[in-house]
């Protein structure tokens, strides 16, 4: 049965109201305005009435309506940038215009039938992408086409999976769950010292990536824990898929599992800021909050003589975000110590991209695995 608390747009069409349920992951508004448009709108009027707030629901062909919104994306390509005096100025810039793009390209909607069916010529058949997304299907709904777009993308890398040299495998990453294509924090965990085999605490385990570079490191038992639905369910699915079910248990819990572990490994994310979905959950962190709960526990947590591996950027230092000795302080508040630390650099491609706002920042990035042991009294 339809969900009667989810939101609902509403237009009019033919001399008839409609009414269908609103998808959007960002969890923006319903659009109060929505015009239907179709293969006669030029870019330019589509460009100027979403930037104005006018919602247009396509009834074209499908091909033609990816082709108007990368034209839309060309003239917001275009804008000028207003110039940044510092790296937190850029970042905030950033961020405000990431937002302003997400909002009016969001604006082209496309019609989904309650299967998943896209009633326009010349669509793909998006129904098991869509279902692994969203669940069964069971209302007619409109959505965004660059967040379908996006739902079509996330299915071909769960199809595909990203290839983890540290496992000899690849992981599948599943819709809203971030994938580990950065790979050099996955290769800090592969390479440190290992201070016991026992077991280990995956703290935020997302895909399961570490939990499984951790068990084939020959860590008997690794407990794996997120709050996030869909991560709970990816990682149990590259789990089983590795076969190491009988090594690897996922839990679901804020942070930290019951007990205590020689070994509890976090990877939270990096920046302090407000996450507009569901995937920026992996890399925004309102006011360091994972970060701040998993230092905080940690010491409570860790067997005698343990350590606690935290994972983490210092592009929030560069950015003036969080600074280095707000970090020390947060680790010495938690009655922990630091032990040694491995530094590497990133190799992804925006670290290379001088067009990107954030280059000076990214460019200069170290990510760290920090060695954290309990500090004796």
């Amino acid at each position: 049965m339809p969900d009667p608390n989810a939101p609902l747009v509403s237009w009019s069409e033919a001399g008839t109201t409609c009414t269908a349920r609103w998808r959007s992951e960002r969890s923006a508004t319903p659009p109060r305005r929505v015009e239907v448009v179709d293969d006669r709108i030029g870019a330019d009027a589509a460009f100027r009435a979403a930037s104005e707030g006018t919602a247009l629901l396509w009834r074209g062909d499908f091909q033609n309506a990816r082709q108007l919104l990368q034209a839309m994306t060309r003239r917001i390509e275009r804008t000028r940038r207003k110039s940044a005096a510092t790296p937190t100025e850029a970042f905030n810039l950033y961020r405000l215009a990431q937002s302003q793009r997400a909002r009016t390209l969001g604006m082209l909607l496309l019609p989904l039938d309650a299967d998943y069916t896209i009633p326009l010529r010349r669509a793909p058949d998006v129904r098991q992408a869509c279902s692994e997304a969203w669940g069964a299907g069971d209302a007619p709904s409109l959505v965004s086409l660059r967040e379908l777009l996006g739902v079509i993308g996330a299915h071909e890398w769960r199809k595909k999976g990203v290839e983890i040299p540290a496992l000899g495998a690849s992981i599948h990453p599943h819709y809203g769950v971030f994938s580990p294509v950065r790979g050099e924090y996955v290769a800090l965990v592969a390479q440190a010292p290992l201070p016991a085999t026992e077991l280990a605490f995956d703290i935020g385990t997302g895909t399961g990536v570490l939990a499984a570079v951790l068990a084939r490191r020959g860590v008997r038992r690794v407990i794996a824990t997120d709050r996030d639905p869909r991560a709970l369910a990816c990682a149990r699915d590259n789990i089983a898929r590795l076969d190491l079910g009988r090594q690897v248990e996922i839990v679901e819990a804020e942070l930290f599992p019951e007990g205590r572990a020689p070994l509890v490994v976090c990877n939270p994310p990096w920046l302090p800021g407000r996450a507009h979905t569901p995937l920026e959950h992996a890399v925004y962190d309102p006011d360091s909050a994972m970060l701040r709960g998993f230092l905080a526990g940690l010491a409570a947590h860790l067997a005698p003589g343990g350590e606690g591996w935290l994972i983490l950027s210092d592009l929030a230092e560069r950015l003036g975000l969080r600074s280095r000795d707000a970090l020390l302080a947060l680790i010495d508040a938690a009655g922990l110590a630091v032990a040694g630390r491995l530094d590497t650099r990133p190799v992804h491609p925006r670290a290379a991209d001088g067009s990107d706002p954030l280059h000076a920042a990214r460019a200069a990035e170290v990510t760290s695995l920090w060695r954290l042991t309990a500090r004796t009294a």
